[in-house]
């Protein structure tokens, strides 16, 4: 491979910048774009000015909140990056992309503080299965030997960190680095190309020790290799990127380049890196499983644009499409390609053809959802990747402002949705709720600031409503008399009813034992309707659960009574007689696991019994090296804020799943603030 420059992988690339929130990536894309002349100058996150996060929202925050994309060629290849949201909140907007790129650019910063966002993020490669280099960014304001900056983020990674690359310091300051694999030392320019010198003297013992101690760890998975290091044989310089290039493609290493995103330093060594050791398209789609037959897109994004309507960003797997080309889905839906276009930031630019290993929009794709496989052969297309329902942390009830705005408000929600899936919308009928759930304050938020800025309708959002019931202690019996005179027919229906407790669970059991035809037996269907529409909304105002009510006397009039007066009469016993039997409020509480780092676990333990829960237990979370599983019995009213106060305690990381577990007697000050809610609300 003579030096590493060898044959590049063939055909275009997608790479996933991906890292921790604030670790550089769009910092990173900039200087890519800057270094290749796609960008004249380079543009800061802060001053408002990159080609990526371009976004009103984006730009508010000061933060990704959805991808962003840019191609740009070097070296006579065609890359396309795709810069991934770093806060956890925003993370569903990756799990379409992932399974589609070539390889991952993992951006981290020496601060230990983030360890555990790393290895959430390379976790998910990992599961993937997807090659991925780290950058270590910022790395000019980093102290202490990188070597031991390497030590601490390799509990965060199930494979080996292999350092590339040894700084070189003047005065405590990074000015440069040594490449271990090219063995040449290079003095960083900034906004331009490194220049090579000597490797310095001082240095030179400490490159032999990294070197060495790469070579052993490429040794690892390369018995001939381990051979030459056992007898003091240099190995080729080929030998040694060809060791590199396999090794990352097959999972074995995580290669650890350096340098600082914001002066463009260590950029140029790193798409040199992609261009020589990242494998093509052919590897992607093999392990995807593309089909042999016809050509394959895979969707990794949805946009609703202005003006050009509905965009899909797909990974072309294989073959080509064309402008006009009809692509299948799996379930046989169909859609004829409106235009193809070039992402760069927030702006398509139109196109001719796009072949595999190209990443490209396809315009008016209007049946297939982000994530779908779709095929040029009509029955051929098989969907590839699985989109796991992503489960939610927080929730708002949303309303349009203006009762105008309803249907566009419908609309604008499902365009919002079909972007980001990791939302989701439940219209709750027993509560008379709409409800938005996503990942987090910050995720609602974005959504919330589209909906008004981009869709422009006005929402007005609260808290979501408990699922709180009720039911009684005690039993009654009770007479039920609707009467009523009026010209013509009256009405009549008169029963008496038996109300009693039943244990938790058994929801309403409706039972009667007349005899000799006090109440006809037409007539009984009628009073238990009237019965479950009171149990609809009991004394407290709530729905009723576990209840028994029989009807075991009453009487009727051969004229008047009827259906509507049997069913009243069943409604008032009901009415009467539940404020009588010692009606009680019930919580719903669930069964909650919490995931965080092990060093929090304490903090999580008190903030889950200031919140009524109880622990349950807690174990290390399986597989996760450094982290526990706190489980946990927790009333739903608690859980409405709590993942605030969990990421708050957890640098951004902690995260929690529940389900509903029973229900329990709610009384006392809690109780009368539920009832004076609710009454204030009625």
């Amino acid at each position: 491979m003579g030096g590493g420059n060898g044959a590049p992988a063939g055909g275009p690339r997608c790479i996933a910048l991906v890292g921790p929130y604030l670790s550089g990536k769009t910092t990173l894309l900039e200087a890519i774009l800057a270094r290749n002349g796609v960008l004249t100058r380079q543009g800061k996150v802060g001053d408002g000015n990159t080609l990526g996060d371009a976004s009103p929202e984006a730009r508010a925050h000061g933060m990704s909140v959805e991808i962003n994309v840019a191609s740009t060629e070097f070296l006579g290849d065609r890359y396309t990056f795709i810069d991934c949201p770093g806060s956890i909140e925003f993370q569903g907007e990756t799990a379409a992309v992932l399974p589609g790129v070539d390889a991952a650019v993992v951006v981290f910063e020496p601060d230990e503080k983030k360890i555990p966002a790393l290895q959430l993020i390379l976790r998910q490669l990992e599961e993937l299965g997807i090659p991925r280099l780290l950058f270590l960014n910022k790395v000019d304001k980093a102290e202490g030997r990188v070597a031991d900056v390497i030590a601490m983020l390799q509990p965060a990674s199930q494979t080996p960190l292999v350092l590339r690359q040894v700084p070189i310091r003047e005065n405590d300051i990074v000015t440069g680095f040594v490449d271990l694999a090219l063995e040449r030392a290079f003095v960083y320019r900034e906004h331009a190309e490194s220049e090579v010198v000597q490797v310095p003297e001082a240095l030179e013992a400490r490159r032999k020790e990294a070197r060495y101690s790469m070579l052993e760890q490429l040794a690892d998975f390369d018995d001939a290799l381990m051979e030459q290091l056992l007898e003091d044989v240099e190995p080729p310089r080929d030998r040694v990127f060809d060791d590199l290039r396999t090794e990352l493609k097959e999972g074995l290493i995580v290669p650890v380049l350096m340098g600082s995103a914001e002066n463009a330093n260590g950029v140029l060594r790193l798409l040199k890196a992609l261009r020589h050791e990242v494998t093509g398209i052919e590897q992607t789609a093999a392990r995807l499983g593309t089909p042999a037959k016809g050509a394959c897109a895979q969707v990794l994004k949805t946009f609703h644009t202005a003006h050009g309507g509905k965009l899909s960003l797909a990974r072309i797997l294989a073959g080509e499409v064309n402008d006009g080309d009809v692509l299948y889905g799996p379930d046989g839906a169909e859609a004829r390609i409106a235009g193809l276009f070039d992402l760069m930031g927030q702006e398509p630019n139109k196109r001719g053809k796009a072949v595999a290993g190209e990443t490209v929009a396809l315009g008016r794709m209007e049946p297939f959802a982000t994530g779908a496989t779709l095929s040029s052969e009509k029955g051929a297309a098989k969907q590839l990747i699985s989109l796991d329902a992503v489960p939610a942390v927080y929730s708002l009830a949303v309303a349009a402002s203006e009762r105008k705005d309803e249907v566009k408000l419908a609309a604008a929600l499902h365009k919002i949705i079909e972007e980001d899936p990791s939302l989701r919308l439940e219209h709750d009928a027993e509560i008379h709720q709409m409800v938005l759930h996503g990942q987090g304050e910050m995720h609602l938020r974005v959504a919330l600031e589209r909906l008004t800025g981009k869709y422009g309708v006005a929402v007005d959002t609260s808290k979501p409503h408990v699922g709180y019931l009720e039911t009684i202690r005690k039993g009654v019996t009770q007479r039920g008399r609707h009467k009523k005179q009026s010209g013509g027919h009256g009405q009549f229906g008169d029963v008496v009813v038996d109300i009693k407790p039943l244990p938790r669970g058994s929801g309403i059991v409706f039972g009667d034992t007349i005899s000799g035809g006090v109440v006809p037996k037409q007539y009984i269907p009628s009073v238990e309707a009237g019965v479950r529409d009171y149990l609809q909304r009991g004394p407290l105002g709530f729905r009723v659960v576990d209840v028994s009510v029989t009807l075991t006397d009453g009487s009727y009039h051969s004229v008047d009574s009827s259906d509507m007066a049997f069913r009243a009469a069943g409604r008032l016993a009901m009415s009467e007689g539940m404020a009588q039997c010692s009606p009680v409020l019930l919580e719903p509480i669930m069964a909650v696991d919490v995931h965080v780092p092990s060093e929090a676990t304490a903090r999580i333990n008190g903030i889950i019994s200031q919140r009524r829960g109880q622990i349950l237990g807690f174990d290390a979370r399986d597989g996760w090296a450094g982290w526990d599983t706190v489980q946990a019995h927790m009333p739903a009213a608690e859980l409405h804020d709590l993942i605030i106060e969990l990421r708050s305690a957890t640098a951004g990381v902690g995260t929690y799943t529940f389900t509903f577990d029973h229900l329990a007697e709610l009384t006392g000050k809690l109780a009368e603030q539920v009832l004076a809610g609710t009454q204030k609300a009625a």
